[in-house]
C-alpha cells in the first residue's frame, strides 16, 4: 500500500480534512487574512495577500495540502499538509499548518494532528514537524501530543528566504 500525501477525505467528529483546490482560496485567505494567526510565523506577513498568495500556490502544487473544515458547520477551519515523504526512512513531514483564531483552544489542532498522525502511521514509522523558531504557541501546542524537539534548521518556503526552524518529532511508537 502507498502513501498517498493527499487522501480523497479524512474526518470525525470535529473536521474534515479535504484536498485543496483553486475553488479553496477565497475561504481560506478569509481565515488567513488574520495578522494575529501569522503573528509567531516565521513569514509574519503571510496574511498579506501577496504572501498568502504565494503560500496557497505552493500548498496546491506540493499534492499534499489540505483545506481543514468544520465537521458540523462546514465552516473553514485552516489549512495544513504532508511533504516530503521519505521511504527510505520511513517519514513524512506534516506542517504548514494554520488554523483560525476562532478555533484556537478549542481542540481542532488535536483533532488535527491526531487525524493526519493516525493515517501517516499506516505508512511510516516516524513524523516530522517543522516549527518557526520563535513560534511558541506552535512549540507548545506540539508538545503537548508528545513531539520532541530533535534539531533545528534553516527552512526554505516555497518563493520565500530561509528562516530557522525547530524540527520535532514523533515516532509510531
Amino acid at each position: 500500500m502507498q502513501f498517498d500525501l493527499q487522501p480523497k477525505f479524512l474526518q470525525d467528529d470535529l473536521i474534515k480534512l479535504a484536498p485543496l483546490k483553486e475553488s479553496d482560496f477565497e475561504k481560506l485567505y478569509n481565515v488567513g487574512s488574520d495578522p494575529l494567526v501569522w503573528e509567531q510565523h516565521p513569514n509574519p506577513n503571510r496574511y498579506k495577500l501577496e504572501d498568502f498568495t504565494n503560500y496557497f500556490k505552493g500548498a496546491i502544487e506540493s499534492k499534499g495540502a489540505f483545506l481543514i473544515v468544520d465537521a458540523a458547520t462546514n465552516e473553514t477551519v485552516g489549512c495544513s499538509r504532508y511533504y516530503d515523504y521519505n521511504e527510505n526512512d520511513s517519514s513524512v513531514l506534516i506542517g504548514y499548518t494554520f488554523i483560525g483564531t476562532k478555533f484556537w483552544g478549542t481542540g481542532y489542532n488535536k483533532a488535527l494532528k491526531k487525524l493526519m498522525l493516525d493515517y501517516a502511521f499506516q505508512f511510516v514509522d516516524k513524523v516530522y514537524f517543522h516549527i518557526g523558531a520563535f513560534n511558541i504557541r506552535s512549540q507548545k501546542a506540539i508538545g503537548k501530543i508528545g513531539a520532541v524537539k530533535v534539531d533545528e534548521y534553516q527552512v526554505e518556503y516555497y518563493g520565500e528566504p530561509s528562516k530557522l526552524n525547530f524540527v520535532y518529532l514523533i515516532t509510531k511508537n
